[in-house]
């Protein structure tokens, strides 16, 4: 049984960081691509970020390029999402997602087989 536990999330003001973090269980972070997807009120969820499985391609949507950065410590099963210069726009429930097999494309959520519950990341104006 997988399990994807995310914590970190919180309110924070415009211009601010934040790093939210993602316990796994049952899989072995190092063995498949992990991703970060996010779902804003009365939006589609959407993808935030994604890490290849050996850990050396990382992949981005274009509003947070340079903003949010993905990794992971295989040693403690965990893969984490950094975020820096908090937009009120990035106000959402983030979701840590681990895909089914090895290998790309890594933005859509239908590859992606598990799932965590989400956390709140609420950014102030």
């Amino acid at each position: 049984q997988v399990q994807l536990i995310e914590s970190g999330g919180g309110l924070v003001q415009a211009g601010g960081s934040l790093r939210l973090s993602c316990a796994a269980s049952g899989r072995a972070v190092s063995s498949y691509p992990m991703g970060w997807f996010r779902q804003a009120p009365g939006q589609e969820r959407e993808f935030v970020a994604a890490l290849s499985s050996g850990g050396y391609h990382t992949y981005y949507a274009a509003s947070v390029r340079d903003r949010f950065t993905i990794s992971k410590d295989n040693a403690k099963n965990m893969v984490y999402l950094q975020l820096h210069s908090l937009k009120p726009e990035d106000t959402a429930v983030y979701y840590c997602a681990a895909k089914r097999q090895s290998g790309g494309p890594y933005s859509r959520q239908g590859d992606y087989a598990y799932w965590g519950q989400g956390t709140q990341v609420t950014v102030s104006s």
